[in-house]
């Protein structure tokens, strides 16, 4: 189990926050979890809203910047996206960093209803809990999320 984890994707608005909160769930309080993307997105309402399906919230926290982030050494590096895929394999190149990619489908890439947009986004949660579950243990109790 790595100590540290970054979920990585393109504007860090819908693929990686859903990771981010998921694993906080799922994982053991002694592993510190955060995402990031590698260009600037905005907040997504239908992630707010699956998460909250969930029991999960992000609180009043807005997408981050790679760059942006204090410490950016991880033990694991979780790319969501091809874009974050290169970006971590460039910025890792130098250091003794894991990096793994999680190809997820965009569920913006979904049109119709709102019923089914919102179904793009559960399974979008639901594909990123099961690739947790399965990499990290599926029978990790579930914990708080931090305020």
């Amino acid at each position: 189990m790595p100590h540290s984890i970054l979920f990585l994707c393109g504007m860090n608005a819908i693929r990686s926050p859903i990771a981010e909160q998921l694993a906080r769930g799922m994982l053991p309080s002694s592993v510190f979890v955060a995402s990031a993307g590698v260009r600037p997105g905005r907040r997504d309402p239908f992630v707010d809203a699956v998460l909250e399906e969930a029991g999960l919230s992000l609180g009043d926290r807005q997408p981050l910047l790679l760059e942006d982030m204090e410490d950016a050494y991880f033990d694991l590096i979780v790319t969501l996206a091809p874009e974050a895929h290169h970006a971590a394999l460039e910025l890792t190149r130098s250091m003794a960093v894991e990096v793994e990619y999680w190809p997820m489908p965009d569920p913006t890439d979904v049109s119709g209803t709102r019923e089914q947009i919102m179904a793009a986004y559960r399974d979008l949660r639901e594909r990123i809990a099961a690739r947790i579950a399965a990499r990290f243990g599926a029978d990790r109790p579930a914990r708080r999320q931090a305020e």
